[in-house]
């Protein structure tokens, strides 16, 4: 059986994976004037359980200061700025891939957590942030009477 040379789903695959990449290369043109792409800066890792989420993103070279990290109707906002390192004017760079500027992450967490009880350490360039789920919240067992 002879295959139609003209595969729509098969070009139109790779006519998205070509504008994917595009997209990519063109965000990535000036980005020395920022971190990285929004979507991917800091790098995090969130974990859940029943009493609460654990997240941490690395963070080199950012001060404490530059930070804020904020949870609002179950939305977490981490935004914050790294300033570009002192270098002599006379020097040309070989390669510069750590970026400079402002980023912002926002994710909507599993369930309500108790805002005064969050808890955020850093060290080593990793964020750390413990936030507990409000007690209101959290599942209650239910106890079934019989006669």
């Amino acid at each position: 059986m002879l295959r139609d040379p003209f595969d729509f789903q098969t070009s139109f695959r790779e006519m998205e994976q070509l504008r994917r990449e595009m997209n990519r290369l063109i965000d990535a043109w000036g980005s020395t004037s920022r971190v990285q792409t929004p979507s991917d800066y800091p790098a995090m890792n969130v974990w859940a359980n029943e009493n609460g989420v654990i997240v941490t993103a690395e963070l080199p070279g950012i001060e404490t200061d530059d930070l804020d990290i904020s949870v609002r109707d179950n939305v977490l906002t981490l935004s914050g700025h790294r300033e570009p390192e002192d270098v002599d004017e006379d020097v040309t760079y070989h390669r510069r891939e750590r970026g400079t500027g402002s980023f912002r992450r926002a994710f909507r967490l599993p369930f309500q957590v108790d805002p005064d009880a969050v808890e955020a350490r850093y060290a080593n360039g990793v964020l750390w942030l413990t936030l507990p789920r409000a007690e209101e919240d959290k599942p209650r067992k239910i106890t079934v009477q019989s006669g």
